[in-house]
């Protein structure tokens, strides 16, 4: 090895050497004063053989040579590779050896000192092998290292070698996406679009990606829609992500802006780098089979995909991922498969991503079952003569065992004779006369012989051996010397475990079932669990039968499969009567089932909401009574009491036809004091000792005198009391015998209760909705759900006046559509029309004002309603047809089913006539392709639903078109793009917006958000919208926001750009100037404060409005991670905004302080630290504590800007509150001050020097604060609903030219300022002829001083008639008083 401090240097002789020549190397006298030698490898030779061509006479052969020169001068690396580098090749031999040539000399690895260590690394092209960096110690990665990997470098040269070798090309398969819109014509490579596209693209590609090591070529190989995605290849020496990045931006750089070419969309994928390894090679089924993913790039995140089954990898019962970092040099996933089956087989993709990188590798497996040969059937004589039987698999691999096992009536038992690495088995049994009776003739023993993989997978097949006694049949006779002849079939096996033997009979071997042993009784409301357990684990099916044979539905039970065996679990959680009886847990293989049995008893007892309360709430005079009363619609022997605090008392029973009520009178002199609140229930107890508690009953006791409202039936109450009470107890008339729900809602109003509020349920639809909520507890649900929704179709149209006329009724119905999508079934179309049926009715024009109801309550029945469509429409399968449609007057719907084969395009009309609107849906066929066969795409339009859709979070956007809802019956993971059309009934000057309805907005009511959509074209009478996403589409009308692209928009960002350059170019100029004349102004402590406010006033408006700049930037250009960025730039923005007001309110209360504080003096360091913590700390705790609050929910920033939201959360206000106040204070502040001046008190009478002094001290704050003020209540007022296009002009204005008003009123307007200026630019003349000037009282004002409201108003403006700069005042006191105060204003 080296000395520590030597530089090394290796390189690599590439030469063709033949059989008679010797190698020299001979180098130039710059070589000389190095020491050169050849590396002789321990145990090794010291040239590599890289290639030998055979022929008949002895071949040149090429050899590769790696040499090291090792020098004290580093100095001398340089000039080294730069003379290897200039070398000709090939290089001829010397005249005493002319067989050699060397081809070419490349530096692969360079060491050089780092403080006591030598670090050496690896020349562009090379890297160190993967054995190297796991033995020697690596030093900090370079630039330049392969993407993930952390060996760019090692601590010392490795003493057995090899050096750094040669780095492979990889081919990088790239996509990048151009926001434009995808024409047909880049499909056909020979247009004109297409070759302009590839061309234009290619130039770029090659200019950016050329300063990639190892760069050989770039070619576009298609293109794709989504809005365009490039797809190219890049033929390189794989890069770091850093450099990557730079070679995109490149490629940014140097393509036209026209193609939008969106920089976060960069991807690339190479499969070079990934070793993938499947155990075990050959796969049955049953096995457990490891996929192991080894990739020199350091990254975690792996990703597995199936992909015939189109999905990815998630960890499960039956698949477990599994991926670490080994060595800090190696990623290793690995993906285990339990119990595989053939369902699983097909193509693997194993993808580690790194930053744009995507390390790809795929491998196809198959799985196949085991196959046994074997005789089906045997005849067996027993005359004790030695039979045998065999058993061979047709696969041979490594078994781990072959059992053989028997089953029947007699038992015989063998010896079993195997042979692993054949894969046979013989079993050789004897039967005598004693073991098969003459009772036991024709008896047939099942043997089986089950072959064990080493990886789990079980496979059997089985004999049938029929058993006769000698004497028994006489064409037996002879047999047992042999075999029957017959003829071997091959058999698939499924996989069996345990005792479960195949046979070619109908009736199959059974499994062994163990149930629950312990009784199940339970009462309604309770929940029970059955657990069935199986003692294989293959099976065809497992299901739960009632005793009548009824099954019950999936969504009860769960099953999971282990190595012993298998378990179902059926869990009900609430248990209703319909539980009451026997079920069968049954296990099904083949045609063999296995059942176990177990009964359910179900006591009655009423459900919590079942039971009805009177009153939900009452008021009782201290020495008065009151009537409570729990009661139920069924007459059964329950033991029902009333529970107060701690005490119980006995109720009363009351039969009143079906309704049974329990009573209890409470009397208040019961109760030790009075006024107090109380809690009441009553508990019902059913013959198996199980009880149930009904919902609480408020009392409140109060002294007798407040009470004024009286009523037999609602009750006693105080003026403003609001109670609520259930319709059946109070005065609404009901059908006979039969209920109705819901609740009123009255208010003490005087002496008298009126209603407030009728939410009340009329009896059938009430009658409906109890079904309903007993049919989704049913086990058999699915089988009962079409004769309801049918019942619910027929009853909705028959009972529609009586829904139009009780909002609760309406709600009703939506409650019961909503439970009833919740039923895990598949829909048929017949059950669609019945739904559809229903909604037609409650969508009806006579219902709209019923639905007004609801949205003043800003209740969410009209998302409630649009969700379960949704739902309903992700259930329909067609049974028939690959077309369905379903047309009523308030809604329409339209259906395809995707057919094998090329998918035609899905484009579905909605015309209604009595609405005058109509719209269209299209999805391409490209899309329908990635969508499985005998999936469902399903669109309904409804034309009234957009009047009852609540409103958009600020009540100004409004739905105006049909609202259009799209589903698929499967689960779509990718963007699915959607094309919409609707009629244009947007009002002149209305915006239209294309949106779709979000159930998850405002705290999951639902509202209208246009994420993922916008809108293509306006063109006449329809709107045109693209959304990459399927749920409920529509437009709005945004009268107040300016239409994107029109004259108003570009106007204000006209004069938002230059404005802001104006303002910053301002700023910049304060700060300079400030910079220059700081010496001059700064001469005493209030001077100095003054000018710190005003540096930090212009410091923070600059800051801002660069920030402003890059957050109209990051929404206009949509770069990487513009969330994140867009909430770092909001949160500086509103930071830096606030402090320039925040400074604005310290430079005000500094010229409070200085006016009423004039004989207390403070330090300036005091000064200061206040000025400091006023100015940031306020504003960052508001800026933290605003952020902190909203960004958790994601509601700090708007939706379509980079500023606090004002929509959701009203964030803005922590921005315009503390604005507007410092505007008010400082105002008071300024009128203070110059009344103040203008009438002192006695004693107080300031001097004409202090007088003016003031004035000008006050004039910053008195023209800048309004300024700064009036800005932001023109911002306040663009945020309300119609705020004219004036206050977005003027607001964007002042708000663009706040900089130059600093300059100009904060600044350049300090007379003082004006003067260090002309002094530090030498205008000595000007500057002694002004100051002459104004000593002798000459000084000229902009108004005339005749008049004294004249010469008030130059004072305020800083012109006065008599101003004398250089007279000084006679006492120290008043010299600092009056210095003080000028320093402030200059």
């Amino acid at each position: 090895m080296q000395s520590p401090r030597r530089t090394t240097l290796c390189f690599m002789i590439i030469g063709i050497y033949f059989s008679q020549a010797t190698l020299n190397l001979k180098l130039e006298s710059i070589v000389h004063p190095l020491i050169l030698r050849e590396r002789e490898l321990e145990g090794k030779e010291p040239l590599r053989q890289k290639r030998a061509v055979a022929s008949s006479s002895p071949g040149p052969e090429e050899y590769t040579v790696d040499v090291e020169i090792s020098f004290e001068n580093a100095s001398s690396l340089e000039p080294i590779k730069a003379y290897l580098h200039s070398l000709s090749f090939p290089i001829q031999g010397n005249s005493t050896d002319q067989a050699t040539n060397i081809l070419s000399i490349e530096v692969t690895t360079v060491c050089r000192p780092t403080g006591n260590e030598i670090w050496c690394s690896c020349e562009t092209g090379y890297r160190w092998p993967q054995d190297r960096c796991l033995q020697n110690l690596t030093c900090q990665e370079h630039a330049s290292a392969p993407t993930g990997h952390r060996c760019g470098c090692l601590k010392g040269l490795p003493p057995k070698g090899p050096f750094c070798q040669l780095q492979g090309d990889v081919t990088l398969r790239m996509s990048v996406r151009l926001n434009v819109g995808f024409q047909e014509d880049l499909r056909n490579t020979s247009s004109a679009l297409y070759r302009s596209y590839k061309t234009d693209l290619e130039t770029a590609f090659w200019k950016g990606y050329s300063i990639l090591p190892g760069f050989k070529l770039v070619t576009v190989t298609g293109f794709r829609p989504g809005s365009v995605v490039v797809t190219y290849e890049v033929r390189t020496t794989t890069p770091s992500p850093e450099l990557m990045h730079k070679a995109n931006e490149q490629v940014m750089q140097n393509l036209n802006q026209t193609y939008k070419m969106d920089y976060g969309s960069f991807q690339a994928v190479t499969s070079n780098e990934t070793k993938f390894t499947i155990i075990p090679e050959i796969i049955f089924e049953g096995d457990t089979v490891h996929m192991v993913c080894e990739n020199e790039v350091l990254s975690s995140n792996v990703s597995w995909h199936h992909v015939e089954r189109r999905s990815d990898i998630q960890n499960s019962s039956r698949f477990s991922v599994y991926t670490t970092v080994l060595n800090n040099m190696t990623s290793v996933s690995r993906l285990t498969i339990y119990n595989i089956t053939q369902g699983e087989a097909g193509e693997y993709i194993c993808k580690l991503t790194l930053d744009i990188f995507e390390y790809e590798y795929r491998k196809k497996i198959d799985v196949m079952p085991i196959r046994i040969s074997a005789p089906e059937e045997m005849k067996v004589t027993c005359d004790n003569n030695p039979v045998s039987l065999n058993c061979c698999s047709e696969i041979n691999v490594n078994w781990s065992a072959i059992e053989w096992k028997q089953e029947g009536k007699i038992n015989i038992p063998g010896s079993p004779e195997t042979d692993l690495e054949s894969g046979c088995s013989r079993y050789t049994f004897r039967a005598d006369g004693t073991q098969c009776s003459s009772g036991s003739a024709g008896t047939t023993v099942i043997y089986a012989c089950e072959f064990v993989s080493t990886y789990g997978a079980r496979g059997s097949k089985s004999i049938e051996v029929t058993f006769t006694s000698v004497g028994d049949n006489s064409s037996h006779k002879g047999e047992v010397h042999e075999f029957p002849r017959q003829e071997m079939k091959m058999s698939t096996v499924q996989n069996t475990t345990g005792n479960s033997l195949e046979s070619k009979k109908a009736q199959e071997p059974q499994a062994n079932l163990t149930i629950t042993p312990d009784p199940i009784s339970v009462s309604e409301g309770q929940n029970f669990s059955i657990k069935c357990i199986s003692d294989v684990s293959s099976y065809d099916e497992v299901y739960w039968n009632t005793s009548a044979g009824i099954k019950i539905h999936q969504k009860f039970y769960t099953t999971r499969r282990s190595a012993a065996g298998t378990e179902s679990v059926l869990t009900v959680k609430t248990a209703t009567r319909e539980w009451n009886g026997t079920y069968h847990c049954i296990f099904r293989h083949k045609n063999s089932y296995s059942i176990a049995m177990k009964d359910v008893t179900v006591h009655p007892l009423p459900l919590e909401p079942d039971i009805m309360v009177d009153p939900l709430e009452a008021t009782v005079p201290c020495k008065g009574s009151r009537h409570f009363r729990c009661c139920i619609e069924e007459d059964k022997d329950y033991q029902v009491t009333f529970q107060m605090d701690s005490s119980s008392f006995l109720a009363e029973k009351e039969v009143n036809g079906k309704r049974v009520c329990y009573k209890y009178n409470f009397m208040a002199s019961s109760v030790s004091w009075c006024p107090k609140k109380l809690d009441i229930f009553c508990h019902f107890t059913n013959a198996a000792n199980h009880s149930v508690q009904s919902s609480s009953m408020k009392l409140n006791l109060v002294p007798g005198e407040k009470i004024t409202c009286r009523d037999p039936t609602i009750g006693v109450g105080e003026p403003g009391k609001v109670i609520q009470k259930l319709c059946q107890f109070s005065n609404v008339p009901r059908g006979a015998g039969r209920p109705t729900g819901g609740t009123m809602t009255y208010k003490c109003v005087g002496s008298r209760w009126e209603v407030k509020k009728n939410d009340c349920i009329s009896a059938p639809i009430n009658n409906l909705l109890q079904l309903a909520k007993a049919l989704i507890k049913s086990p058999c649900q699915d089988k009962k759900l079409p004769k309801y929704l049918d019942d619910l179709s027929v009853s909705t149209v028959k009972m529609k006046h009586e829904v139009s006329s009780f909002p609760g009724s309406l709600g009703a119905i939506v409650n019961i559509l909503d439970l009833l999508s919740t039923v895990p079934t598949q829909v048929n179309s017949a059950m669609m029309a019945n739904v559809l049926s229903t909604v037609n009715t409650i969508l009806s024009k006579p219902m709209l004002s019923t639905w007004k109801v609801f949205q003043k309550q800003q209740t969410n029945q009209s998302s409630q309603l649009l969700d379960s469509v949704e739902r309903f429409s992700r259930a329909l399968r067609s049974e028939d047809s690959a077309f369905l449609s379903i047309n009523e007057t308030n809604v329409q719907m339209r259906g395809m089913v995707i057919q094998p084969g090329h998918p035609k395009t899905y484009k579905q009309n909605f015309v209604f006539s009595d609405s005058d609107l109509w719209g269209n849906v299209a999805i391409d066929k490209c899309e329908l392709g990635s969508l499985q066969w005998g999936s469902s795409i399903v669109t309904v339009a409804f034309p009234t639903l957009k009047n009852i859709l609540t409103q958009d979070g600020q009540g100004k956007n409004v739905a105006n078109s049909l609202v259009m809802t799209t589903t698929v019956s499967h689960n779509i993971t990718m963007p699915f793009r959607i094309s919409m059309t609707f009629k244009n009934i947007i009002p002149s000057g209305g915006v239209p917006q294309c949106v779709f309805w979000n159930f998850d907005l405002a705290n999951h009511t639902g509202g209208w958000d246009s994420s993922g959509c916008y809108m293509n074209r306006v063109d006449g009478d329809s709107v045109s919208c693209i959304c990459d996403h399927l749920t409920s589409f529509s437009i709005l009308m945004s009268p107040d926001s300016p239409y994107p692209g029109s004259l108003l928009e570009i106007l204000l960002d006209i004069i938002s750009y230059i404005g802001l350059c104006f303002s910053i170019l301002s700023l910049a100029a304060c700060l300079v100037v400030e910079a220059v004349v700081w010496k001059s102004v700064t001469k005493n402590r209030t001077s100095y404060m003054r000018h710190t406010c005003i540096v930090n006033i212009a410091a923070s408006l600059l800051v801002a409005d660069i920030w402003f700049i890059v957050a109209a930037a990051i929404h206009d250009h949509f770069y990487p991670l513009n969330e994140t960025a867009c909430v770092a730039a909001t949160f500086f923005i509103h930071f830096f905004y606030l402090s320039v007001f925040f400074w604005m309110l310290t430079l005000g209360l500094m010229l409070f302080y200085r006016l009423v504080f004039i004989l207390h003096d403070t330090s300036k360091s005091i000064q200061k630290t206040i000025a400091f913590s006023l100015g940031y700390g306020c504003p960052l705790v508001i800026s933290v504590i605003t952020v902190g609050a909203t960004q958790p929910q994601e509601v700090y920033t708007r939706k379509n800007a980079c500023w606090l939201n004002w929509e959701d959360t009203k964030a803005l206000l922590a921005f315009v509150i503390p604005a507007l106040i410092i505007v008010v204070v400082n105002m008071t502040i300024t009128v203070v001050v110059i009344s103040k001046i203008l009438r002192p008190s006695i004693g107080d009478k300031p001097s004409k020097q202090e007088k003016s002094s003031l004035f000008q001290i006050s004039k910053s704050i008195g023209v800048l604060t309004p300024l700064l003020g009036l800005t932001w209540g023109f911002g306040l007022a663009t945020v309300f609903q119609g705020s004219n296009a004036v206050f977005h002009i003027i607001f964007t204005l002042l708000n663009a030219f706040q900089g130059l008003f600093i300059l100009l009123f904060g600044c350049l307007w300090d007379q003082k300022v004006q003067e260090a200026l002309l002094k530090k630019f030498s205008l000595s003349r000007w500057s002694s002829q002004h100051s002459k000037s104004t000593s002798l009282g000459s000084s000229t004002p902009v108004f005339s001083m005749s008049s004294p409201i004249s010469r008030r108003f130059n004072n305020l403006f800083g012109k006065t008639g008599t101003y004398n700069v250089s007279t000084p005042e006679t006492t120290s006191s008043s010299l600092e008083n009056t210095s003080s105060a000028y320093s402030l204003l200059n």
